[in-house]
């Protein structure tokens, strides 16, 4: 598609637009219909839809990305498929094949090519894969047919500033239960931040923080990403925990902390009244990217990691690299990258 359309692309939010293409495939009578792109942006279903009334839905968030030759790539789009079939089975749905989930992303960007932001300015194309339950259902039982469908929209930074340190408060409410489904990419989770997150703006900062659902002593996650900390003695330090989300950027960067920073990448635990061994902090996800964080608020204090005002240098070092892997300027890791 080689036409041009009239996009501020300096100063895209994150927010959405609608772009001419998406892809949409049934699963129906226990087999995968042939997916096709659509114009509608609407969905039409069944008023017994389990998506509906109990949730049965999980999603994805990923990224096409135009390079300085003006090819388009996918980072790392394998494993939004596996961690969209872990949130499947967690909720009864079907397996979706790896090939068709990453061919039919490969569709959407191709059929929407001109929404994708140049080079150089940042922006990138965002793409939201969808499945829900769907077809005549009332009891609690897995729904008797399915949707998988994908968007996409072109989009500048989550957080306003990009990276630029924004401060957030400790949540005193639970964004999923110790066992629960915390660490499937469900709507249900993130319906549960709505109101979490609603106040921590109220009161100025950029999210909430969530400390661990079992005893409230170790951080989790950061509204809606990973936490990352910084150590003065060059230790990579992210939560671990069964109900937090199994971020791509999170692993993504425990990797290019090790091998490109020489650093030592820590899964453990990040205990609150531990928050003093950090010399920087951040928040990262597809979405975010990287986030860096000024200052905690909790109960009594309030901690400042770098500063307010100011990237830390590890962190713009984490930043650089993984940006550049994304956008095609520095090498990636074997596998990471999938030309559209």
């Amino acid at each position: 598609m080689s036409k041009t359309v009239d996009i501020d692309w300096e100063n895209l939010g994150f927010s959405y637009i609608q772009t001419p293409y998406r892809f949409l495939a049934k699963h129906v009578n226990g087999a995968w219909q042939k997916g096709e792109l659509t114009e509608d942006p609407n969905l039409h279903i069944h008023e017994g839809s389990t998506a509906l009334h109990y949730g049965q839905q999980c999603f994805e968030g990923m990224k096409a990305y135009r390079t300085k030759d003006g090819s388009i790539q996918l980072f790392r789009p394998y494993e939004n498929a596996r961690r969209m079939n872990d949130s499947a089975r967690r909720l009864r749905m079907p397996q979706i094949p790896e090939e068709m989930f990453v061919e039919a992303i490969k569709e959407v960007v191709r059929a929407n090519e001109a929404y994708v932001p140049p080079y150089g300015t940042g922006a990138s194309l965002y793409i939201r894969p969808l499945y829900i339950g769907v077809g005549p259902n009332i009891g609690v039982k897995p729904a008797p047919e399915f949707i998988f469908t994908a968007f996409c929209m072109p989009v500048g930074p989550y957080f306003k500033g990009g990276l630029a340190p924004t401060n957030f408060i400790i949540s005193d409410y639970d964004r999923a239960a110790p066992m629960g489904t915390g660490a499937s990419k469900v709507g249900g989770n993130y319906a549960a931040s709505l109101l979490p997150g609603y106040e921590a703006h109220e009161r100025n900062f950029s999210d909430c923080i969530y400390l661990d659902p079992a005893t409230h002593t170790k951080i989790e996650e950061v509204g809606s990403a990973n936490f990352f900390g910084i150590t003065a003695d060059n230790k990579f330090i992210t939560p671990i925990s069964p109900s937090i989300l199994p971020s791509i950027t999170k692993y993504s960067l425990l990797h290019i902390a090790k091998e490109r920073l020489g650093m030592e990448a820590i899964e453990g635990d990040v205990y609150l009244s531990e928050l003093d061994q950090f010399v920087e902090a951040g928040a990262c996800g597809t979405a975010a990217v990287i986030s860096p964080i000024g200052g905690i608020q909790t109960n009594d204090k309030f901690h400042v990691f770098y500063s307010e005002t100011e990237v830390g240098p590890i962190t713009t070092k984490l930043y650089n690299e993984l940006v550049g892997i994304q956008f095609g300027d520095i090498e990636a890791p074997e596998g990471w990258i999938v030309k559209v």
